[in-house]
């Protein structure tokens, strides 16, 4: 794969704004583990082969299992999960596939139950960055592999 445009090409405004964002998703009490959860999850659904390699090590980095990892496509079949995990990866799912439609009831339900009105937000946000750097990764096609634990 060819890559179109390098990530060191995005204008620093641009990669500014991107970096705060994640840095103050990073600063919310989220959990690290579940954050990168959802963002190999969302990364699996846009097939996006840079965030996955980039997810993944930093998921084994911190001590996630294989297991998990691979269960995730297939996670509503394995009891590896906590119920406050499911609700995320519901969310994820329901953001990721949008297709205009709106978060149901049953899952913002599912969510209101374990998780608190500022967690639902910084969820929100946390999962629509990582739709927006899995769609940035994709145009660029941005070469997968080569990513070393806290690079970015």
């Amino acid at each position: 794969m060819t890559p179109r445009i390098n990530i060191q090409d995005i204008p620093k405004g641009m990669m500014d704004c991107l970096m705060k964002t994640g840095a103050y998703i990073r600063s919310t009490n989220l959990d690290k583990k579940l954050t990168t959860l959802i963002e190999y999850r969302v990364s699996q659904i846009n097939s996006c082969a840079f965030c996955l390699d980039m997810h993944h090590k930093e998921a084994i980095h911190m001590g996630e299992s294989e297991s998990r990892l691979h269960g995730l496509a297939a996670w509503r079949e394995f009891d590896y999960y906590t119920d406050k995990e499911r609700a995320a990866l519901a969310f994820a799912e329901v953001l990721t596939n949008a297709n205009h439609q709106d978060v149901d009831d049953q899952t913002y339900a599912a969510l209101e139950a374990v998780f608190t009105k500022e967690e639902i937000i910084h969820l929100t946000l946390e999962i629509t960055m990582i739709n927006t750097w899995n769609r940035l990764n994709k145009t660029f096609k941005t070469k997968p592999g080569y990513y070393k634990v806290g690079q970015y």
